[in-house]
């Protein structure tokens, strides 16, 4: 059998499964569909429940997955089919779509980042800030190369619209026309803007698989009762988690996207799509009570004089030093917990109102708040299905993967020398999902090491 592993997700679990087969001696082909490593948790500000800075933990792992030799990284790139041998080997076609940069000449100088005049909605910062069309996704990002947004470009638009037609193919004077801006060319000190750069497809070879695919978030869209993802001042965690981090949009100072101003009560919104079978989903989304607990107490450190309340169902705090963290957050952040659901928000000029239900007392509640955060549902990625079905795995009513043994083996799947980690399966946190990914690493290496499939 072929000896070398193909990890579908660079997220914390697949870096981590990567760096444990690459440092005991394996080759490892990675692969990302965001230009750079890191997953979710590179948005992260800290984490709980000992409060780390996040970048601190993850860039050492970002670099040293960037530099081994054992690892071959495809970022920017998807996985498009897999096809297996009667060896019991895999060959995957990898598409690494045009970032319209030569990375091989690219020093990372940012240069054409600087000189792009056009700044468009940022997804990595959750809305909350912009981003240039030329860009990467953080200053840690690894690798450290630009992409250009194609849908934004001024320059690749233009030219494909005189190439379609759509424009004229000569100017007033007769000259052949010009596409619009190019700044970034202009700019670039190597000469690396390839504006004719295609999708590229290749094939490798691999004895073992692991589906590390992470997680989505529920679309505020889908909560019309909470706004529907119209009011500026309503955000989701990860959002608020960019506003905490110092490498953020505000620099890691608690500002209203609406206005630039420091909130005074902010109020967080539990269970937002969780545990609503009718209108969201079924299933407890495990992280949530501690991330709202995290980020009440950071937004206390950052903000004293503000006031946070936590809207409730109930409690899940099931971990090592959960529960002491949830108590920190009650007794010393003096965070204000109200068990209820919350029925509506709305904009009342500068404030969002809060009407909920606070059950242990028996009363409405009415709260003018600055902000609103809500802990909206994890999401299993929207290309599960279609990964499943090219390696033949089996994944359950919401979309998640399941294991052939949930509780003996919840990393191995029913088909020979695939395995996976982290939350592709379900809901988890940084430790259980760092956790997993090394058992689904050593997996591999056993596999390896008999020489044959299993």
């Amino acid at each position: 059998m072929i000896k070398r592993a193909l990890i579908i997700g660079a997220g914390i679990a697949g870096i981590q499964a990567s760096l444990d087969i690459a440092n005991s001696g394996y080759e490892v082909v990675l692969v990302e569909k965001e230009p750079s490593i890191g997953g979710h948790m590179a948005q992260l500000s800290e984490t709980f429940p000992t409060l780390d800075c996040s970048q601190c933990i993850m860039t050492p792992r970002t670099v040293e997955v960037g530099h081994h030799e054992n690892i071959k990284l495809y970022t920017y790139s998807e996985l498009d089919s897999v096809a297996r041998d009667s060896n019991g080997d895999f060959t995957a076609r990898i598409r690494r779509r045009a970032a319209y940069v030569d990375w091989d000449v690219c020093t990372g100088c940012g240069a054409c980042v600087e000189k792009c005049p056009f700044k468009v909605e940022s997804l990595f910062e959750r809305g909350i800030g912009p981003r240039k069309v030329v860009y990467t996704l953080s200053p840690q990002a690894v690798p450290n190369k630009p992409v250009i947004d194609a849908d934004n470009c001024r320059y690749l638009q233009s030219k494909w619209d005189i190439e379609a037609g759509r424009l004229p193919a000569v100017d007033a004077k007769g000259n052949p026309a010009k596409p619009k801006c190019g700044a970034c060319a202009k700019f670039c000190p190597t000469g690396a803007i390839l504006w004719d750069q295609q999708d590229q497809i290749f094939e490798e070879k691999v004895g073992a698989v692991i589906v590390a695919t992470g997680f989505d978030l529920f679309p505020q869209s889908r909560l019309p009762e909470y706004g529907g993802g119209k009011l500026p001042d309503v955000v989701d965690g990860l959002a608020f988690e960019r506003l905490l981090a110092a490498s953020g949009p505000t620099a890691g100072k608690v500002r209203r996207p609406s206005d630039g101003m420091e909130p005074k009560e902010v109020v967080f919104v539990q269970c937002s799509g969780s545990r609503d079978p009718e209108r969201g989903v079924p299933y407890c989304s495990k992280i949530c009570c501690m991330y709202t607990a995290k980020q009440a107490i950071l937004y206390k450190h950052r903000v004293h004089d503000g006031q946070a309340y936590v809207f409730y169902i109930d409690v899940r705090a099931g971990g090592k030093g959960y529960e002491e963290f949830l108590n920190r957050a009650m007794e010393e952040d003096s965070v204000m917990y109200l068990r209820g659901k919350v029925s509506r928000l709305f904009q009342d000029g500068d404030k969002i109102m809060v009407k909920g239900a606070d059950t242990l007392s028996n009363r409405t509640v009415e709260i003018a708040a600055d902000m609103v955060v809500l802990a909206t549902a994890v999401l299993p990625r929207a290309t599960n299905r279609q990964v499943a079905e090219m390696l033949g795995l089996a994944i359950d009513d919401n979309d998640f993967y399941t294991a052939n043994d949930e509780e003996l083996e919840p990393m191995v799947t029913a088909v020979p020398g695939v395995f996976m980690a982290g939350t592709a399966l379900g809901p988890k946190d940084i430790p259980e999902t760092v956790a997993q990914a090394s058992g689904a690493a050593a997996k591999v290496l056993s596999l390896f090491q008999r020489g044959k499939n299993s």
